[in-house]
This record gives C-alpha cells, sequence and structure tokens, in this order.
C-alpha cells in the first residue's frame, strides 16, 4: 500500500483520538492503533502532531474579472497556495455571461481550471441572466454535478428580486442550492455617490457607503424570500451583526438557511481602513465594526454559522492604488485561500474553539452542506486529503511566504501558534515544510449532488 501515518492525534468534527492513517489508491483504507508497517511504500511518524481532514474553501474568485483587471491568482497559483496552506479542495465562482447556458459556463470554466488546478475543485455559477429557457439551464449544471448557484444583489450584474425569486424556485423543485451575496445595491450606489460628491474618497468611505445596515437589509430581504418559498439559502461572507440575528431567527423557525463568514471579518475591524494602507482591505462586503466581529465569534461558537471561506480575490498593489483617490475605484477583494486554515488552527491551539469546531467550519460541514461525498473526514473511504499540523511551530505569515501570485497580503505579521506541515491531496504530498510538491493538473473536478 501507498502511505502510513502513524501515531497521529487525528481529529474529526466530533472526536480527537491517537491513531494510524492507511492510504492506498487516494483514498483512507484503514484507520486503527497500531497498523503493522508491512508492504507500505511510505511511512510517515505523525507523533504529537495533529492529523486533520483537508480543508474545503467554498469560496474562491480565481482569475475573476473585475474592476478593469482579473484577480491575481490563477487556477494554478491559487490551488497551489491553497495546498499549501492545507485546503485540499476549491470552490471557484463562474460568472454566467449574459445569454450563456449553465452547461457552456461550465465547459468554458473548466477548460480553464483543468489543465492548471493543482488540488481538486468543484464550481458555483453567479447567475445573471434566466431570460427565456436560460432557467431551465440550472437543472442541466445539475445533472452535469455543479449543484450550487450564487446571486449578487449588488454590482451591475446583479440580479433583481424578482430573479432571485425565480431562481430560488427553480432551485427548489431540482436540488440546487442558491447561496447569496447580500447588500442593498441602492444604497450602496446612492452613498457611494453622496461621499465622493463630499470630497470624501479615502478607503474610509468604501467602508461608510457600506455600512452594517446596508448589508443586514439585504441579509432580511434574501432571508424573506427563502422562507416564502421555504427553499434552501446559503449566506455567503456574513460580516454584520444583525445579519447574524436574521440567521439565527430563521434558524430558530426551522428554515434551512446556512451562513458562511471569512477570516478576514473574524481578525479585523473597520478601523484598518483608517490605515495608510486601508485600501488594500477593500472587500465586499467590507469588514465591519468591532461588535460585529464580536457577534461573528458567537455566532461560531454557538453553531449558527456553518462554514468558513476565504471570498479569495487578491489584486496587485498598484491596482489598490487606482482607488488611492476614490474609493470607488478600488477593486475588491483580498488574499485569503493560503491563510484560512492556519488562521483558524490558531484559534484553536489558543483555545478561542475546538479543533473539532474548526475541523466541523472548514471541512466537514462545507463536505456535507455542498455535496462532496468523499471529502471533509478522516473516515475509511474518503479521498485520503490529509493535513498533518505541528501545534508547537510558530508562524509569521509575510507574502514572501506565500505561494500566490500577489505582491502584499492583509495578513502581513500576523503571528500563529501552530501550522501545517504537510498537506496531501488523494494521497499524494503536494506540500512539506513550506515548498510545494504538487503539480498543474493534479486536481480533478469535483461532480456533486445533493439532497432534494
Amino acid at each position: 500500500m501507498d502511505l502510513l501515518i502513524k501515531n497521529g492525534i487525528i481529529i474529526t468534527a466530533n472526536e480527537s483520538y491517537i491513531g494510524d492513517v492507511a492510504v492506498d489508491k487516494g483514498k483512507i483504507v484503514a484507520i486503527g492503533k497500531d497498523l503493522s508497517a508491512k508492504d507500505f511504500s511510505e511511512i510517515v511518524d505523525a507523533s504529537g502532531k495533529y492529523v486533520l481532514p483537508g480543508a474545503i474553501d467554498v469560496h474562491t474568485h480565481l482569475a475573476m474579472p473585475f474592476g478593469g483587471t482579473i484577480s491575481a491568482d490563477g487556477y494554478f497559483s491559487g490551488t497551489r497556495a491553497a495546498a499549501c496552506g492545507g485546503t485540499t479542495t476549491v470552490f471557484d465562482f463562474i460568472l454566467q455571461n449574459f445569454n450563456e447556458p449553465m452547461l457552456d459556463a461550465i465547459k468554458r470554466r473548466d477548460e480553464l481550471a483543468a489543465p492548471e488546478a493543482a488540488v481538486d475543485y468543484a464550481f458555483h455559477i453567479g447567475v445573471k441572466d434566466v431570460h427565456g429557457m436560460l432557467l431551465d439551464t440550472i437543472e442541466d449544471a445539475v445533472d452535469a454535478g455543479v449543484c450550487s448557484f450564487k446571486v449578487f444583489m449588488v454590482y451591475d450584474f446583479g440580479v433583481s428580486d424578482d430573479v432571485f425569486f425565480k431562481v430560488l424556485e427553480k432551485a427548489k423543485a431540482c436540488g440546487a442550492l442558491i447561496s447569496v451575496h447580500a447588500e442593498n445595491n441602492d444604497m450602496v450606489t446612492m452613498l457611494t455617490q453622496r461621499y465622493l460628491a463630499e470630497g470624501k474618497t479615502s478607503a474610509w468611505y468604501h467602508y461608510m457607503s457600506r455600512p452594517e445596515f446596508v448589508e443586514a437589509e439585504a441579509d432580511s430581504r434574501a432571508i424573506q424570500w427563502a422562507k416564502a418559498l421555504n427553499s434552501p439559502l446559503y449566506i455567503v461572507h456574513l460580516a454584520n451583526k444583525q445579519g447574524v440575528l436574521e440567521v439565527t431567527k430563521a434558524r430558530d423557525e426551522g428554515y434551512e438557511i446556512y451562513a458562511e463568514t471569512c477570516p478576514q471579518y473574524l481578525h479585523f475591524n473597520s478601523d484598518v481602513y483608517k490605515r495608510e494602507d486601508g485600501r488594500n482591505f477593500v472587500c465586499s462586503p467590507p469588514i465591519k465594526g468591532e461588535e460585529s466581529r464580536q457577534a461573528l465569534w458567537d455566532a461560531i461558537k454557538r453553531g449558527d454559522i456553518d462554514t468558513v471561506a476565504t471570498d479569495h480575490c487578491p489584486f496587485q498593489s498598484y491596482e489598490k492604488d487606482w482607488g488611492k483617490d476614490d474609493f470607488s475605484k478600488i477593486p475588491n477583494g483580498c488574499a485569503g485561500v493560503e491563510n484560512m486554515y492556519p488562521y483558524m488552527l490558531s484559534a484553536a491551539n489558543e483555545g478561542k474553539l475546538s479543533f473539532n469546531k474548526v475541523v466541523e467550519l472548514c471541512s466537514y460541514n462545507p463536505a456535507k452542506i455542498f455535496g462532496c461525498t468523499q471529502k471533509g473526514s478522516i473516515s475509511v473511504g474518503k479521498d485520503a486529503d490529509i493535513v498533518i499540523y505541528d501545534p508547537q511551530k510558530d508562524y509569521t505569515i509575510t507574502c514572501e511566504k506565500m505561494h500566490s501570485d500577489y505582491d502584499h497580503t492583509i495578513w502581513e505579521g500576523v503571528s500563529l501558534h501552530g501550522y501545517p506541515v504537510k498537506t496531501y491531496s488523494r494521497g499524494r504530498l503536494v506540500y512539506d515544510n513550506g515548498e510545494f510538491l504538487g503539480e498543474a493538473g493534479w486536481g480533478k473536478f469535483v461532480k456533486r449532488e445533493l439532497k432534494k
């Protein structure tokens, strides 16, 4: 057989125990204590280290056109960075073109991803156009294994409420899950125009043009549509306290509402926009105030936030500088795909939450919610997507140590206690103590199916 990882502390969403993990042909084939090392090609002693399932980042934007440019990480550099941070599956967003059937969108994007991805990948489709028969092509995408879709309530390609409603109806009928970027577009437009007219152009006014209530109102509206149809809904990058309360209320009422947040909302607050380099932190929704930051942690602890993902969409510093004197020209997005799992695991190492909870948020729940049946757990029969984590390894994030193609990171100088030392993708070692060992084209498309 191929690989035996011995004596590690195996962490799942529900339990922690010392044991061995046997891998053959890309799958976990046995778990137990004192498994015989006979007939294994490679034996790794993980004594004193944690053995975790690879993270699943269900929210990335690789090679994404936005704000007059394209995000800095393509499929190779983005998945390379993912592997080096212990993430073994990434979900990227296909942005449907106008007049484009969903299957054509999938084919177009997969032609870019397949030869480049260094870890496994899946797609969501960002819905722009459902006129005529295009709405019915959502079902074609589901049959092809892309069963999750996103609607934007903002930007020039955002959908109207009636289109959002139709997409929720179709999704419920064909076993798809709709996610939503919830912000009130009219309020964002009005406030942006007001601040620019008043000469208030710094990055701080990006936050002021999209404050807590702008996101909260849209969260509430999106949840109301889902409740009206009794259709599942997944809220991406939840960042505000009132939105958290709306999610909690809906869940307490028995509705199938899921919520995701991102590491940047857990670590930083809106004061970053007052910094000289504040434009580097511009993302949408923006990082919110301290009260919202604390509310997100509280929601994680009580189980009202289901997943942590990154919204990874970095741009180069010179592109961020386009908005030095006009915040509306700053490309929206920050790095995170290499930092998510290490950051959350460090929080566990510091006692903020359990390691089991981190696995639940970053691996088990993403796999369960989005139909990745072969991912998300150290279990016999699952893909051997495995991370070995050293809880004693101190690590300070710097751009130079990262494995992306960007030239700066909002995580510069953040210190972590504990860090991944090995990452296996389907049993293959793709990262080892700071060195990427994978290759473009190794990653496979993950076909998914959700229960109706």
